[in-house]
């Protein structure tokens, strides 16, 4: 969840929804925590956990949508199964979402949304909904988008963002 701008929106903006934002680098949860204290709010607990880990913390079908906003590329082959949109993790994400959940993607790296898009593709569990690579020239997904900081950063310096939205299968 990086620190913390987006989560944070996104709780302020829907009060009658419980936010959990996750986030592995305990330097960066710093910086998201020093933020709540300034402006806390009530719908939104963070917690310093890895992605890894998602099935021991939560029950099958108990999460609504899970969002991955600018994750590490890992950008050497041999190191593919770290990406956040890899088949393992797509197989925690389908365990733990319920069904009809999402998935929410974003980034400014096309090479890591292309494999991410293959990836959702080859999944028996998601159905791609929506995809662009221009978020902020797609009318219909940059609807209510709220930017974190990376994106602010990457779309400053030009940076088209690339977006796709999948959802969980029925069981």
């Amino acid at each position: 969840m990086g620190k913390g701008q987006f989560i944070t929106q996104l709780a302020l903006e829907h009060p009658e929804i419980y936010y959990l934002g996750m986030e592995c680098y305990g330097s960066v949860l710093y910086r998201a925590l020093q933020k709540l204290e300034e402006q806390p709010v009530e719908n939104l607990s963070l917690l310093c956990y890895r992605a890894e880990d998602l099935e021991d913390m939560f029950s099958p079908g108990e999460i609504d949508k899970i969002y991955l906003n600018f994750s590490d590329p890992w950008p050497k082959d041999r190191h593919a199964k770290r990406r956040l949109t890899s088949e393992g993790f797509l197989n925690r994400y389908a365990h733990v979402l319920k069904p009809d959940g999402y998935i929410e993607f974003k980034t400014d790296n096309v090479a890591l949304f292309d494999f991410s898009l293959e990836q959702i593709l080859a999944h028996k569990d998601f159905t791609l909904e929506a995809k662009t690579y221009d978020l902020h020239n797609d009318v219909m997904l940059n609807h209510g988008n709220i930017m974190t900081e990376y994106e602010e950063k990457f779309s400053g310096q030009g940076n088209p963002i690339c977006k796709l939205v999948a959802k969980r299968n029925p069981y």
